[in-house]
């Protein structure tokens, strides 16, 4: 890959949502790719703090009823849409698979909790752009549902869902990303 394919592919990473993804399904071994890029993320101590869970067939089913019922729960009946709720469920089965992006908490603390929140973060980044340059569209969406996602998911102690990443093929997963001039957000101090 040259420079200039690299820059591209870091520019033109970007959420795609479910309902943009075609039916066709993501291989195991692509699977693997992906989330092993992702296990090459920096992290201090070495504690690798990310835990993947991949949701497929029944399992990404069973996520996407999970969460649009949390949705339903927890949302007044004056305000309850059945449009979101569908719309919820739609993520999941629109989704070749789904990854439950888990964070394991280090179990002596030996560093603050931001640096292995930050790891996993940059393993999602390994992990979205290997997906993109496969012709991947990803969204990580970190419902309000995380919280009780070990009644469907099997969490170790000490660890928490941080959100998931819904994967599928797209037309195109490289589309340019809209930001500001870097003169607006960089302070060069020599």
């Amino acid at each position: 890959m040259t420079n200039q394919e690299l820059n591209e592919l870091i520019r033109n990473r970007r959420s795609i949502y479910p309902p943009e993804f075609i039916n066709k399904p993501i291989s195991k071994e692509l699977l693997e790719t992906i989330l092993t890029n992702g296990t090459y993320a920096p992290n201090y101590k070495k504690t690798e703090p990310w835990r993947f869970k991949v949701l497929q067939g029944d399992p990404k089913t069973q996520l996407g009823l999970f969460l649009s019922n949390a949705y339903k729960g927890s949302t007044p009946e004056d305000k309850f849409l059945e449009k979101k709720y569908l719309k919820i469920q739609e993520k999941a089965n629109k989704s070749s698979a789904v990854i439950a992006l888990c964070m394991q908490r280090d179990p002596q603390e030996r560093l603050e909790e931001w640096e292995e929140l930050a790891a996993v973060a940059m393993a999602v980044q390994n992990m979205w752009l290997t997906a993109t340059q496969h012709g991947i569209g990803a969204y990580w969406g970190s419902p309000k549902a995380i919280k009780k996602a070990d009644k469907i998911l099997p969490l170790a102690e000490g660890e928490k869902c941080l959100g998931f990443l819904f994967l599928g093929y797209v037309e195109d997963a490289k589309r340019p990303a809209k930001r500001l001039p870097l003169e607006e957000r960089v302070v060069w101090m020599s």
